[in-house]
């Protein structure tokens, strides 16, 4: 896990920093959640995160303003110097002068959001566990194929960029060559991207380094693609059994989550993006209810049923 600076925070989230002297280069952020303080402004800090982003909205400013002016201040000026991160004042409230004044004193930056204090917290969360996800970093090739997040690896030179190259080319979408970037966002979900400085290139060998977006244009990229297939490309070995059924599903682990994994052989005149297609396109079917594979031996099953009455 690394940190978000609160100048990322105020960029990506549009926020007005309405205390420009304080460097928010220099404030990081750990945490991926979000805290209003409501107890906190009681005087009640028991189990307190100090280290989440503090957020202000109506209910807050409605008990802070029945309270008299030295009361307030009094709660404001714990909150902002039990060392949190910043606090987000949301639908374009004005805090108090005094307010920033503690904020500029205590070294805290003060945020301003037009947006409804709901709406804020839902995207200052999303991005957050995002981008402080855990993360690795693996060798293979991830592109968006009729909306599933097929996930190609294998031996360097096998042809994973060439079975990317053929799938851009049919219409499907490049999130990234060469380097995937994984993050575990949930129990449940991948999220892979490229690293920023290999984004939308490919290498192909003997021809060098290809810029996808500017051959095939915009529709042919993709920033962040959730993961949700592998296939493994490996070389074909005249001795060895493959799956010809697929019945029993095969998985691969990342970050503790599981995802489907598909073995794929490779040699001469076997079309990889075709095999691809095909294996997006079934496991789609799956996540919908129905099993080639398990019709096929339903049918094979009754099939023998009758012949043995």
């Amino acid at each position: 896990m690394y940190g978000i600076t609160i100048t990322e925070l105020i960029s990506k989230m549009d926020l007005k920093n309405l205390t420009p002297e304080l460097d928010t280069e220099k404030i990081v952020l750990s945490h991926p959640e979000v805290n209003r303080p409501a107890l906190q402004l009681t005087g009640f800090y028991d189990h307190f995160d100090n280290e989440r982003v503090q957020m202000i909205g109506n209910v807050e400013l409605a008990y802070l303003a029945g309270l008299t002016k030295e009361r307030r201040l009094a709660m404001y000026d714990k909150l902002i110097s039990s060392k949190i991160p910043c606090i987000v004042f949301c639908r374009d409230q004005q805090p108090e002068p005094d307010v920033l004044a503690l904020c500029n004193y205590y070294g805290v930056p003060c945020l301003k959001s037009g947006k409804t204090t709901s709406d804020t917290m839902a995207e200052i969360i999303r991005w957050l566990k995002a981008k402080l996800a855990p993360c690795i970093s693996i060798h293979g090739v991830l592109v968006d194929v009729f909306g599933e997040g097929v996930l190609i690896t294998g031996e360097s030179g096998i042809g994973k960029s060439e079975a990317a190259l053929e799938l851009i080319k049919r219409g499907h979408r490049l999130v990234s060559d060469d380097v995937v970037e994984i993050r575990k966002v949930s129990d449940e979900t991948l999220v892979g991207s490229a690293p920023e400085i290999t984004r939308y290139f490919i290498e192909l060998r003997g021809i060098g380094i290809i810029d996808v977006k500017t051959l095939f244009g915009v529709e042919s990229v993709k920033d962040t693609q959730s993961i949700d297939m592998v296939i493994q490309l490996e070389e074909w070995d005249k001795d060895r059994e493959y799956d010809r059924l697929g019945l029993e599903e095969q998985y691969t682990e990342f970050l503790g989550n599981k995802v489907v994994c598909h073995k794929i052989p490779v040699r001469p005149g076997r079309n990889l993006a075709i095999i691809v297609e095909s294996a997006a396109v079934n496991y789609r079917q799956k996540k919908m209810g129905y099993n080639a594979a398990r019709e096929l031996y339903n049918r094979v099953q009754a099939n023998i049923a009758r012949k043995s009455e």
